[in-house]
């Protein structure tokens, strides 16, 4: 079952402070090296066997359907169109949950919007995560300038904490078993279909009070392309 698990790309953000840029764009679609953000990850997941991938939308959603379709490579897309079924984005475990009907037991989520071209999506790494019986595992990063207080930390074990001095950011790259996303830690239904806003923060943090969420540590390129500066900068030869 492990090499059939799915993944859910994050696409329905405003962008805001990726203005004007994304007035007219939606931030995933903007370029890097020729290429949309997201597709970057696109083609990563497909590398490790992962082709079944579920993609949700608001913003200027219409526009992502249209540049990739229902394939892409050897990749099945499918779209959860937030904007168009609730007047915008659900937040990430709105959306997540939104999604849960087409996703399956064990999956991946990132965000469109991160630019880590040398991340690998392994199914070892599903394996693991499969046998572990834990509820997600996250990757951190070292912290940017923007975030230096961190998100999370690790403990001993391997497992991630919210608390202590040793902090790392979130990379948004993780892997989730459904039972995250209901009773009792999500009161969401699956398939969230009154389209209810909900962050993912508050579910993990209650997750890692049970020993539930286990993280690591990935040093390689990380770029949270929230500005135009950190997309140029990335964009540079």
């Amino acid at each position: 079952m492990t090499g059939l698990a799915h993944a859910m790309i994050l696409a329905a953000g405003r962008g805001e402070r990726m203005r004007p840029l994304t007035d007219h764009t939606p931030k995933p679609l903007l370029e890097v090296h020729g290429k949309p953000l997201m597709q970057w990850p696109m083609e990563a997941l497909a590398a490790g066997g992962f082709t079944e991938l579920v993609i949700n939308t608001a913003w200027l959603g219409e526009q992502i359907e249209a540049r990739f379709g229902a394939r892409h490579g050897p990749s099945r897309l499918r779209y959860s169109h937030e904007g168009l079924d609730f007047g915008g984005a659900l937040e990430t475990a709105g959306g997540i949950a939104r999604a849960l009907p087409a996703l399956g037991e064990i999956f991946w989520v990132l965000a469109g919007d991160v630019f880590a071209p040398d991340f690998r999506f392994t199914q070892e790494a599903v394996r693991r995560f499969a046998a572990s019986g834990q509820l997600a595992h996250l990757w951190l990063v070292p912290n940017p300038p923007h975030n230096p207080r961190g998100d999370f930390g690790i403990d001993a074990a391997g497992l991630a904490t919210d608390s202590g001095e040793a902090r790392w950011t979130f990379s948004t790259i993780g892997l989730y078993r459904a039972e995250l996303f209901a009773p009792p830690l999500c009161s969401l239904p699956a398939g969230n279909p009154l389209g209810e806003k909900a962050a993912l923060a508050p579910l993990l943090r209650a997750a890692m009070a049970a020993r539930r969420v286990s993280a690591e540590i990935f040093a390689g390129s990380w770029t949270d392309v929230g500005t135009p500066e950190r997309l140029a900068a990335i964009d540079r030869p």
